[in-house]
């Protein structure tokens, strides 16, 4: 994983890098230039949607928890809330109007000091930088 610039990656997207192949390339293709990181509780949220998902599509749930895994180990970096939470007071402000239960990605992009990689509108007018899948490969070749 890269030391260079950073982002934040939403627990959406870690579905979509598990049951698409277009984030999956993306988080795998620029890993070398671009450290991804996610708060803990994105991977505890994946881990509770991936069941239910994987059998609406046939897919093995099993399975499909082990791409995650692949993820985490080979190119996202997971943030522990005690690394973030001191931020959680200043992040919960930023989201209130939206979605507070999203503060710890707003958190770990304050401590982290980077962008947020989501789909969801939520974290629009949070004061961070936000990118969507159509179009964040902009900034990854920025890097």
């Amino acid at each position: 994983m890269s030391a260079g610039r950073g982002l934040v990656v939403d627990a959406n997207i870690l579905l979509r890098g598990v049951f698409g192949v277009r984030v999956r390339e993306l988080l795998t293709g620029y890993a070398e230039t671009v450290s991804f990181y996610t708060p803990d509780i994105c991977v505890e949220d994946t881990l509770k949607y991936i069941p239910s998902i994987a059998r609406r599509r046939g897919i093995d749930p099993v399975e499909s928890e082990e791409n995650l895994m692949q993820l985490l180990t080979s190119c996202i970096n997971v943030i522990e809330m005690p690394a973030y939470e001191k931020y959680e007071t200043w992040a919960r402000e930023r989201i209130a109007a939206r979605d507070a239960d999203d503060w710890p990605v707003v958190a770990t992009a304050l401590l982290l000091d980077a962008p947020i990689w989501t789909e969801d509108q939520d974290f629009f007018d949070s004061g961070i930088a936000t990118w969507t899948s159509n179009r964040i490969e902009v900034y990854l070749r920025d890097v």
